[in-house]
């Protein structure tokens, strides 16, 4: 990177809008932190949540995913049901470079209550909303709070540009608005 890891993600989210809106340093009074870290991002959970339900009997089928297996909520705390899943997207809107890749894992606060936050890597030059999947783990309900810390993002930078980018291979989830759904 030749700057030091927090240095080079404030350059990159300020000089070629990364991470919108950026947060400066780490945010951690009374909330679960979120913003700049040693040597990422920690990325905050927006207040649209799809939860899982089973009430229409829905299958879930990744190559023909039924809406009717989820309700929307909107709220500043969703509540997941026990051993369930939501999704939800971050508040930040990434544009990665070509040169950069990220993997993000969740945040140790809600891990260690059983809430386990997956995010696929962000490829070179994918842009968008991230969408987050988050699995509660425990046999009882779990809170999620919204505009609070949710997972962190680590970025990678090679040596060398990418020889096709995520916008180049016109992936299916590129500049996603909101929670993206399941697409084949």
């Amino acid at each position: 990177m030749g700057l030091k890891p927090d240095h080079w993600i404030r350059k990159m989210a300020l000089e070629h809008r990364m991470i919108e809106p950026f947060v400066e340093g780490q945010v951690r009074n009374g909330v679960i932190s979120y913003g700049v870290s040693s040597y990422g991002y920690d990325i905050r959970v927006a207040n649209e949540f799809k939860i899982f339900t089973n009430v229409y009997s829905a299958v879930v089928d990744p190559k023909n995913f039924d809406p009717k297996s989820m309700v929307d909520f909107k709220g500043e705390v969703c509540v997941i049901p026990p051993n369930s899943f939501a999704l939800a997207r971050t508040i930040e809107y990434f544009r990665i470079p070509r040169k950069v890749l990220t993997v993000c894992l969740g945040k140790s606060t809600y891990a260690r209550c059983g809430i386990l936050t997956n995010v696929t890597p962000f490829e070179p030059e994918w842009e968008g909303y991230v969408t987050l999947e988050i699995s509660n783990t425990t046999p009882l309900p779990a809170r999620i709070y919204a505009n609070e810390g949710i997972a962190q993002v680590l970025f990678f930078e090679a040596d060398e540009e990418c020889d096709i980018s995520y916008a180049d291979k016109k992936g299916k989830y590129q500049k996603q608005q909101s929670i993206v759904l399941p697409k084949l």
